[in-house]
């Protein structure tokens, strides 16, 4: 054993059994996080480039207070994202609550009554659903139904591909605008590739070059060397507490795209009239450029610890998804457990991986905007923070764990160690 297994197992108790499993499935990885580690550094220098050519200085990190007005910070900030993202303009604000509050804001601010959204990547987030107006709906809560705003979804093929042709069949000349979900949400299946994305906007804008394209960036920052706005996407939007917060943000959310779309969704963020001229970024302008500064190295330590999650499970003889040297497009690792208990003890096993509250027992309960009861186990600095280790499941057949996150590659790795630790002394593996 080394050094730092000796150290777990002495100080974490940590079966020797499962320091072995975990080394020997890292060790077949590697080849594949020497290709990772160098999509990182392209990234990372992309990102300094952003920052060197906005000249970000230390005025862009002053407070403002009242309406926000002349936010230096604020709009340098916005267009720092917009320059990584290759987008004419990007709002990135602190007022967003969350990723799904910037998705809503940009389809409400964009569709209007007798549009028709379709969503090419079948069914959408549970959170979405209840924007959509597909679950939870009830007359006058201010969902696109309610606004007159007709829904389809294309389902995905067998292999969780797009159904290209599926969606050109699908567009009717009312289609305002398709969406695609980059990552898997609560599904069984990969997250959908840049490539994919890209012959999805090609095919889109070859029936009809009007329809706006739209993307859910959602724990896709910074893992493939192109953004969906670089293959064709109007406009994109997820959230700050993923990738590219890098763990600092502390809330917030951002939308880029193309200028006349940013203008309408503006407004819809606050008001006609005012748009993003106002709006206080409540002193996290400097986290928020500092967070993305280093999101392509958290991003980057999630995304490895995701692999080797998977890599580590498939060897238990679980059914995992992606499976080791599948392309991912997200840093979600799914692992199906098969069993309410199994599944519980793996939330157990990261709750008691993390910095923070890893005294606590993670329980299933309701959560807003989803039909069955959430287990959740995130030991996080910021709450809610999905770059940070957690992991999350729905309590339904065939319970599957959702594994994400981690600031560094060490602390994912170490949510997997125990992960599998707390199976195997609740006599729910075999080793």
């Amino acid at each position: 054993m080394n050094l730092t297994q000796q150290f777990l197992k002495e100080e974490f108790n940590i079966d020797e059994r499962v320091l072995k499993l975990v080394a020997e499935a890292e060790e077949e990885v590697r080849g594949e996080f020497d290709r990772l580690d160098d999509i990182m550094a392209y990234n990372q220098y992309k990102v300094l480039k952003a920052f060197q050519q906005n000249r970000i200085r230390e005025m862009h990190f002053g407070w403002k207070t009242g309406y926000g007005y002349d936010d230096a910070g604020r709009e340098a900030l916005g267009q720092t994202f917009a320059d990584v993202f290759h987008t004419d303009a990007a709002l990135v604000r602190t007022t967003f609550v969350n990723g799904t509050h910037a998705l809503a804001t940009t389809l409400l601010g964009i569709l209007r009554p007798g549009d028709e959204l379709i969503y090419a990547t079948g069914e959408p987030y549970d959170t979405l659903q209840t924007v959509i107006g597909l679950t939870n709906y009830e007359k006058g809560n201010g969902s696109l139904r309610d606004y007159g705003v007709t829904f389809k979804q294309v389902d995905l093929l067998p292999d969780g591909s797009i159904d290209i042709e599926g969606v050109k069949a699908a567009i009717t000349d009312k289609t305002r605008m398709v969406t695609a979900q980059r990552a898997t949400g609560y599904s069984w299946r990969k997250a959908i590739s840049i490539d994919e994305i890209e012959k999805l906007m090609k095919a889109v804008s070859e029936v009809n070059p009007d329809i706006i394209k739209m993307v859910d960036n959602s724990y896709g920052e910074f893992l493939d060397t192109r953004e969906p706005s670089d293959v064709g996407a109007d406009v994109m939007a997820a959230s700050l507490i993923k990738n590219p917060g890098g763990g600092l943000a502390l809330s917030g959310a951002y939308i880029a795209g193309r200028q006349d779309l940013i203008d309408m969704i503006q407004y819809r963020m606050t008001c006609p009239g005012i748009g993003d001229e106002c709006g206080l970024m409540y002193g996290q302008t400097r986290t928020l450029f500092q967070g993305f500064f280093l999101g392509p190295k958290a991003a980057n330590g999630a995304l490895k610890g995701a692999v080797l999650c998977g890599k580590a499970f498939e060897k238990l003889g679980f059914e995992v998804s992606p499976k080791a040297g599948d392309v991912r497009s997200d840093i979600v690792q799914a692992v199906k457990c098969g069993d309410p208990q199994k599944l519980i003890a793996f939330c157990e096993g990261i709750q008691a991986a993390a910095p923070i509250d890893s005294f606590v027992s993670p329980v299933p309960g309701d959560m807003p905007g989803y039909e069955d009861k959430v287990i959740m186990a995130a030991g996080a600095f910021v709450q809610g923070s999905t770059i940070e280790l957690s992991a999350d499941a729905p309590m339904r057949d065939p319970y599957i764990a959702y594994f994400q996150g981690g600031l560094t590659y060490e602390h994912s790795k170490f949510g997997v160690v125990k992960a599998i630790d707390t199976l195997l002394k609740k006599n729910l593996i075999e080793l």
